[in-house]
Formats: C-alpha cells, sequence, structure tokens
C-alpha cells in the first residue's frame, strides 16, 4: 500500500489493492493465475508463495514457475534468530555447536508451516545436523512468548518481533541472515560474517502478472514501480517498516523465483515439510 499512491501518479490511473486472504496466499495466486493477461489484474507475492508453497501443498492448481510473469521487486525482510537466555550461546557459531552437541533436544519456533521462521530456523538445523524439532504457533506473539518462556531454545524472526527482550535480557539475538548489518542493529554481525553464508537468506515481496501478458507492458509496470521506489517518500515508509528496499528487473526477478525454489525445495524435501 505505501507505493499505491506513487505508482498511481506515474501510470495516471488508480492502483487497487484488494486482499484475498487464506491458504498462505494461494487463493490470491490462484485467481491471478487465472485472469487475463491485459496487465490490470496483479498479484503481490513474497516468498513463500512463489517459491515455497508449490514444495509444501499439494495440488495448488497451478505452477508459480510457469503460471506468472515476474515484473519486479519491492522490498524484503531478512530473519534475526533469537535464542531463550538460557542457551549457552553468544554466537550463531556457539549456538549451532550447541544444537550439534544435543541432537534432537532442541526446539524452534515459527508462526506456520512454511513460512521464512520456519525455513530459516529449518535450515539451521540442517546445518548443525542437530533434528531440532519445529513447533508451529498461530503467529509471532505466541512464538515470542514460547521463547521467553524457554519452551523452545530459539526463533528466526524480524528485529522488532523480539527486540525489546534483548534489552531487558531475557534473550539474545545472535545474527542476522541479511546480506549486510541491519541499520537498526549496526552491531549485530550477519550470519554471512560469522563465517555462516549459505544462511544469508530475505523474505521478498514481488508484483507478477498472469503468464502471457504482453511484454511491453511488463517492462512499463517494472520501470513504472521501480521509480517509484526511488521515491524519498516510498522508500522512508518502507525502511520505516524495517524492510529493505528491492527494484529487480523482469528477467532478474524470473532468476531469483527460480533460484530460491529450487533453494527452499531441498530443503522442504530434507525435512519433509507438508501443508496441514
Amino acid at each position: 500500500r505505501f507505493l499505491a499512491p506513487a505508482i498511481e501518479a506515474r501510470l495516471g490511473q488508480r492502483f487497487v489493492i484488494e486482499a484475498r486472504p487464506g491458504a498462505a496466499g494461494n487463493i490470491a495466486a490462484a485467481e491471478v493465475a487465472r485472469a487475463a493477461p491485459d496487465g490490470y489484474t496483479l498479484l503481490m507475492a513474497a516468498t513463500s508463495v512463489l517459491a515455497v508453497n508449490p514444495h509444501i501443498f499439494k495440488n495448488l492448481g497451478f505452477d508459480p514457475l510457469t503460471a506468472f510473469d515476474p515484473i519486479t521487486t519491492y522490498s524484503e525482510s531478512a530473519p534475526v534468530l533469537f535464542v531463550s537466555a538460557k542457551v549457552p550461546a553468544a554466537s550463531l557459531k556457539e549456538f549451532i555447536d550447541y544444537a550439534r552437541a544435543n541432537p534432537g533436544k532442541l526446539y524452534y519456533g515459527s508462526p506456520g508451516i512454511g513460512s521464512p521462521s520456519h525455513l530459516v530456523s529449518e535450515l539451521i538445523s540442517q546445518m548443525a545436523g542437530a533434528r531440532m524439532t519445529h513447533v508451529p504457533y498461530k503467529g509471532t506473539p505466541p512464538m515470542v512468548q514460547a521463547l521467553l518462556a524457554n519452551d523452545v531454545q530459539s526463533i528466526c524472526t524480524t528485529l522488532g518481533a523480539a527486540m525489546a527482550h534483548v534489552k531487558s535480557g531475557r534473550l539474545r539475538v545472535l545474527a542476522s541472515t541479511s546480506r549486510e548489518r541491519l541499520p537498526d542493529a549496526p552491531d549485530l554481525p550477519t550470519a554471512r560474517e560469522q563465517g555462516f553464508p549459505e544462511l544469508t537468506a530475505s523474505n521478498w515481496w514481488g508484483l507478477a502478472a498472469p503468464r502471457g501478458t504482453n511484454p511491453r507492458i511488463i517492462e512499463r509496470l517494472s520501470a513504472e514501480v521501480r521509480a517509484a521506489l526511488a521515491d524519498p517518500a516510498a522508500r522512508r515508509r518502507i525502511t520505516e517498516l524495517g524492510m529493505g528496499v528491492l527494484g529487480s528487473t523482469p528477467a532478474e526477478f524470473s532468476s531469483l523465483v527460480k533460484a530460491e525454489s529450487a533453494r527452499w525445495k531441498a530443503v522442504v524435501e530434507r525435512a519433509g515439510i507438508k501443508a496441514e
């Protein structure tokens, strides 16, 4: 919604956002996949919709890799690793070593199966060879409360979701999965800095159109959205929400979706993750 005014001004027509909640974004995606490829119906999709859901849901009715023409990415958010204060680890390496030394004994929480939080935590578990157990919660607040109670020993979530508890000493924050240090936490090292580049990850959002949309329409929409992202007010709003500003070409976005789909498919298959 923070981009709508800037896009409307550039296109000279209304940019209406309609919510289609349910099934982890699959309902909205299916509707757009069936829409006429005329450039007037677009999908605002996150990583899970285009790169994860196909691997955990049966019978989606569409394949994100063939049902959509990517337009551009516009923002991203990198998960951050928090651990219980009872966990004897002050760095990512120490946490992985601790998990490896206690296989099957640690639990990690997430706000739902197949969420970025779930997949990044599972990736840590697989990196450690620790067989950590996933505990899904109904949203982020109960997940954070479970960590505070040490019902789970770690979570991966946004910086703002739990940072207040780090300042109070009830939790520790060990790493961000961002490519560079987060502006709001300049003292927090990234996983890459700590020797784990394979843990670099983000939850990105982008726009896509039904497959078969005229390439000139795709290029025009991509150019206008990227121009809107250059607007200081739009960029400020995105960063105020704790997210990073993106802005890719259609070809770059297409490559990203393919690479992320392959990456998370491997994590999902190794863990045997299925939507309930």
